[in-house]
This record gives C-alpha cells, structure tokens and sequence, in this order.
C-alpha cells in the first residue's frame, strides 16, 4: 500500500471545497434546479481537483474568493433562505468530506497493522528466531504510532472544521437579521448554530479515564442479601434548620426538627406541636390536607406523642393567641417512631419522684428541660464573669490522696480485687507483722487514693503564681444523706484570689452571683414564668431582690444572738431549738434568716473554729476561737456559698493540722506555697446544684442535675 501523502490530502479538500463554493455561489442566482446541478457538477470538479499537488494556495484562495462571493450575494432581493440553504450544504459536505479522508486514511493503517499481526504470527509458528522477528515487530510498533498521531490530527483538523462552520453560521445568521429575517425564521438558523458549538465542545472535551478494572471476588459461599442504603443526591440544597427560639416569620423554605408534644387532627388540616429544646413552647406546625404530598398524609397517621421529625414549611405568623408564629408545613417526615402504648411519658404531669425513675427519658419533660436549659445558662454566665474579671479557669484533678475538708467522707478509688478479700495486700509495720488494714503502697498509685472534696487545694497552688483564679468542676462526697439539699456527686465552683482577704472573697461572691441571676433573668424568662406558675409563685420577686439588693452582712455571734431571741418565742416551732456559740446552724435557722429576719441574701461571718475546717485562718482579735470563714445564706435555699480567708502563716497551719491528726507529709506540697513567697490569700466555694435550685425554685436538689447520685441510687 503506497504512504499517505498528507500535504495531498489537504490539497485534495481545499480543492473540492473551492469548487463547491464556486458552485453554490453561482447557484444562489439560479432556480432550485439549476443550483442543484451546479453543485453536483462542483462536487465532480472537486473530485477532479483532488489529484492536484502543490497547488494549495491557489486552491485555497479560490475557496475562500467563493466564499466571499456567496455571502456578498446575500444583499440582492430576497434570496436570505437560498443563500442559508446552500451554507447549509456547503457544511454537511465538508464534514462529510473531512470524515470520509480520515476513516480511509485510519482505515488504511489498521489494515496494515491486521496484516503485519499476521505476518508476524506467521513467522512465530514457523519457528523464526527474536532476532529476526525484530525488525517486523519495530515496523508493527512503527503503523501504531502512525495510526495514534492519524487519529489526534484528524481530531483536531475536525475541530477546525466545526469551528470553519460556526463562523459560516454566525455570518449567515448576522446576514439574515440585517436583512430583516422575522425571529421565528431565525429560529432554525440559531437551533443549528448552538448545536455546532456543542457539537465544538464535545470534540475538545478530555477523553474521560478508562473505569479501572477490579479484580474479581469469590462471593462467599452461602450470604444473605443485605439492604443498601444509598445516599440520595439532592439538586438544591437542604432547607435551613431553624431552632424554634430563632423562629421569625419568613418567606424561606426552613426545616423544623423535633420531637412531638401533641397532635390534633381535622377534617382538613392537623397540628402538631413540636418542640426541638431550645424553648419550653416549642412550635405549632399547621399541615393543610391539601397542601402537603401523598407521603405526609400518610406521615400524619403515624404521629405519636414523643416521635421525632422533620417538618418543612414557612414560619408565618399565627393566626391563633397562644404563640405568636407557626410553620405552615409543606413537608413531614417521621425520623423515629414511639409506640405510644409503651412510651413512659404519656401526656399528662408526672411526679418528680417518678421521673427520677427514667432520668434517661425526664429531659423530655417541660419541668427537667427548663433546668437544663438554666443550668446551661447559669454555668455560661459564670464562666464569663469570672473571664471578665481577669480570673484563669483551672482543671484541678478528681482523684486525690488529700482530704481538704479533713471531715474522713470520701470515696475511695483503688484498682485492688475486693471481691477476692484472701488477695488483698495487708499493712505491716517495721518489724514486717501484720497490722489492720490494707497496704495501699502495691495499689494503682503507690498510696491511698480518693475522689476530691474540693479543688481548692490545686487552686490555691495556681493561685500562688497566676494571682486570680477558679475553678468549676465535679466534687464527690461519701455523705449518707437522704436529704434534699445532698448529693455524692455535685459541681463546685471555686475561685481563689491572691493577696485578698475575707472582705475581698465576700465582695467577689455577691458580685458574682448578682452577675449570674441578672442573665438568667434576661435570658430564661420563659422558664422562670413557668417555675413561678408551678413551683413557687414569689421566684421571679425574690431573685429580682437579690440583683438589685445589697447583701447583709453580720457576725455568727449576733446570727446567734438573733437566733436565741426568736427561738425563745416559742421553741416547739424549731425542729432544732437548742442554738449556742459553736452550733453548726441548721438549714432552718440559715432560712428564717435569709427569709424571715433579713428578707435578702446573709453574709454571716467569723464562725468559730471549732467547726471549720483546718485552712482558714484564725482570728488574731479572740485568741483564734473563731476563724476568718463566711457562709452566704439565701432565701429558699439556705447556705449558698462557703469560704474564708486562708492561714498564710506555716507554723500556725502545722500546728492545726497536728491538732486533726492530719499526715503533714501529706500535704508537703500545700506546706510549701507557705514556705516559698506565702502571701494573704482568700476565697470560697459555690454549689452549683444549689445555686440552680435557687433560681428555679426547685426544693429537691435530685432535679438539678441531669443523673443524681445519691445513697443507694448510681442508676444511668
């Protein structure tokens, strides 16, 4: 087969489409007929041409003097559809053309290539050597690269020839509006005009990458067929979430998610009120029969109280009184069912006691779910006081070898069998005997382990080199208490400040909770009107009066003096009647306080050291009978907040601890803040949990924390 000459091949086309201009230019004066003839005569004569080399230029000058010609014709009379016509003829044929060259030109090297495949099998079975198969196989790889370059050039010269009658059919279309061609004739012209530009992009588009090819898996041998789930690709995006605490009216399609409280049905429409925990109202969504798809009526009689969804719709504004916006729904999708016959929380009030008996489900109550969402308020606000105060927070550890309050009530932490008694390590003493009790020294951490009492230790550390700091974190106390005021695990919140003394920590104290019951008061109204409406009628009055009046301040001898002219009144009334210097005030005597005698929050100060603990300071004015220590007492609640001034002084502080038969090498380290750069140090000790029931006007202490820990009770 004789090698292609591709400069002819371009000549030969430039040729044929001369002579097609050529034609269809003298045919655009002609009748249908005539132009007809012409053009297959052009055809001929180009065909003819073809054997022409070395005339490029001639030839393509003649094409493109025809093709001016034509379009030049387009000014006489009305001949815009005939000219257009035979545009349109001009392109069929010289894509036709231009195809026809290529598939003959790749045709050919294919041929070739099958023949050299063939030549060379041949002479493998007759037992030719490599070497002398060499050559054939580099002539074989040669037609590959041959027919590769042939197949990019032809590619590319088919590009030219699209973009060739793009051009022709901008100009013809430019042509026909300047000879004003009406729109809808102009309408075929353009739909040809955009289906040669994508005609353009799909031949310059990237060759997508072959699908890699895996390798094939032995299914196993006995599988059951497993469901599928398969990500559905949505084409616009997700409507916003709306949280019903942010709920405006809007003209945006928003996503209201939640669990549902109650639904009503009609003849037309249903509601259904859905409450998502941001408030306590939550959010009515009306459903129209008539406005919602086939799914959602079919959603609608599967609602049970305390089912989630997710329903789709505009918040607009109510049209009934109890809420001042709703969802008008378009959209309902049940996310998670709940069998109404077995769900715990049917709709109706439930004792606290018996929601402490599914503490996993009470959140879901208005009651559990408005202190949850003032605890979460109350512990942000703190926080931000103490920030703003210039205070570092500070992670002081749970677990512990010191006792801060020296009281013995802890739990202990070990990692020794218990269950296996005979195992455990015994205490000997020196001359190796057995002594009562257990060897702590082969346990997890070398020593008898505890949970904290309090962080105030590690605080007054950090307080030592960062001046001001807090602490807010979990305490844990062995304390077998059945009242409503204890728990064995509560948080505590602790500052310690450096160079202060009592009168700094109190100042610190009623600021901050000023601070805190401020921004409860602005942020949680709903929640505290509903506490006010169940629980206690005189909250929202009572925690008013603690923002914007000044705390008293007395000492323990005049509480008690206080105490000892009321009781005298009538001793029967009190639980506890007998009240002298050294009583450890009862919550009764802190209330009538706080409630009765001061009507506000108490500071009483400067209690007697015998029922303090070892690091507060004493009192240098009585001989160290009392101690530089503060107890806050607020209506409601009672004792608040605890604190005091700590012993800077080492000697004094040793002898103290020496007189509770505390272990100094214990405590080594808290000696030596007093040993290297001591300074007058002071501060105090907040219940959270306390200060929650405070502002909500809960009485039991158990409905302040979302898993209460008490005696007998580590449930959840």
């Amino acid at each position: 087969m004789a090698p292609i000459n591709t400069r002819s091949n371009w000549t030969k086309k430039m040729a044929s489409r001369a002579c097609l201009a050529a034609a269809v230019a003298a045919g655009s004066s002609r009748s249908a007929a005539a132009f007809s003839t012409s053009l297959r005569s052009g055809v001929a004569g180009g065909r003819a041409l073809s054997s022409i080399s070395g005339k490029s230029s001639f030839v393509a000058s003649s094409y493109h003097a025809a093709v001016a010609g034509s379009s030049s014709l387009a000014a006489f009379g009305n001949n815009g559809s005939r000219i257009a016509a035979n545009r349109a003829s001009i392109n069929s044929i010289q894509l036709h053309m231009s195809s026809t060259d290529a598939e003959q030109s790749t045709a050919d090297v294919e041929a070739q290539i099958a023949t050299k495949g063939d030549e060379i099998r041949s002479l493998k079975e007759n037992g030719i050597a490599k070497p002398e198969l060499a050559p054939h196989i580099q002539e074989l790889l040669a037609l590959k690269a041959k027919l590769e370059e042939l197949t990019v050039s032809t590619a590319e010269q088919s590009s030219a020839d699209v973009e060739a009658e793009i051009a022709a059919k901008g100009d013809e279309i430019r042509t026909l509006k300047e000879s004003g061609t009406a729109k809808p004739e102009l309408a075929p012209h353009i739909q040809e005009l955009l289906a040669l530009k994508a005609k353009l992009a799909e031949l310059e588009a990237p060759p997508a990458p072959a699908p890699k090819k895996e390798k094939k898996k032995n299914p196993p041998a006995a599988s059951a067929p497993q469901e599928v789930h398969v990500p559905i690709a949505h084409a616009t995006p997700s409507p916003r979430r709306v949280k019903t605490d942010n709920a405006q009216v809007s003209d945006d399609q928003v996503s209201i998610k939640g669990w549902v409280r109650t639904v009503r049905k009609q003849k037309t429409l249903a509601f259904v009120e859905v409450n998502d925990g941001s408030t306590m109202s939550g959010i009515q969504c009306v459903l129209p029969f008539d406005s919602v798809d086939e799914a959602t009526l079919k959603e609608i009689d599967k609602l049970t109280t305390g089912c989630s969804v997710d329903a789709i719709g505009q918040i607009v504004k109510s049209q009934g009184g109890k809420q001042s916006v709703e969802l008008s729904a378009t959209s309902l999708r049940i996310v998670g069912t709940c069998p109404g016959e077995t769900y715990p929380l049917a709709k109706k009030r439930h004792s606290l006691e018996y929601l402490r008996t599914i503490a996993h489900l009470r959140p879901r109550t208005n009651t559990i779910a408005a202190v949850a969402r003032v605890r979460s308020t109350l512990a942000g606000s703190i926080h931000a006081f103490f920030q703003e105060e210039g205070f570092n927070y500070v992670q002081t550890p749970l677990i512990t070898a010191s006792d801060c309050e020296g009281a013995g009530e802890m739990f202990r932490v070990t990692t020794l069998d218990t269950d296996d008694v005979a195992s455990l390590p015994r205490a000997k003493d020196e001359d190796g005997k057995l002594l009562p009790g257990v060897d702590y020294g082969e346990d997890f951490f070398g020593k008898a382990a505890f949970l904290t009492v309090s962080g105030q230790l590690g605080g007054e550390t950090y307080a030592s080199a960062l001046g001001d700091v807090y602490t807010f974190g979990p305490t844990f106390r062995a304390e077998n208490s059945q009242t409503a005021r204890h728990l064995a695990e509560f948080w505590m919140v602790e500052p310690e400040m450096a160079f202060a003394d009592l009168t700094s920590a109190m100042d610190n104290a009623e600021a901050l909770l000023k601070s805190v019951v401020g921004v409860a008061l602005e942020k949680c109204d709903e929640d505290l009107t509903f506490f006010a409406n169940f629980f206690d009628k005189g909250l929202k009055d009572r925690l008013e009066k603690l923002v914007n009046k000044p705390f008293v301040r007395v000492s323990y001898k005049e509480a008690i003096a206080y105490l000892q002219e009321e009781i005298a009144k009538d001793p029967s009334k009190w639980q506890f009647p007998e009240v002298v210097f050294g009583t450890d005030l009862a919550t009764e005597h802190e209330r009538w306080l706080a409630e009765t005698k001061f009507e506000s929050a108490v500071f009483v100060y400067n209690y007697p050291k015998s029922i303090k603990a070892f690091y507060m300071r004493d009192n240098d004015e009585d001989g160290g009978e009392t101690v530089n220590a503060m107890d806050l007492l607020v209506p409601g609640v009672g004792e608040l907040v605890g604190g005091s001034q700590r012993e800077e002084r080492l000697d004094v502080l040793v002898e103290k601890m020496k007189e509770l038969d505390l272990d100094v090498e214990d405590y080594w380290w808290y000696l030596d803040l007093r040993r290297f750069g001591s300074v007058p140090h002071a501060g105090y000790g907040l219940g959270f949990e306390r200060l929650v029931t405070y502002v909500c006007g809960i009485e039991n202490i158990r409905d302040a924390i979302a898993f209460p820990r008490y005696p007998g009770n580590a449930e959840f």
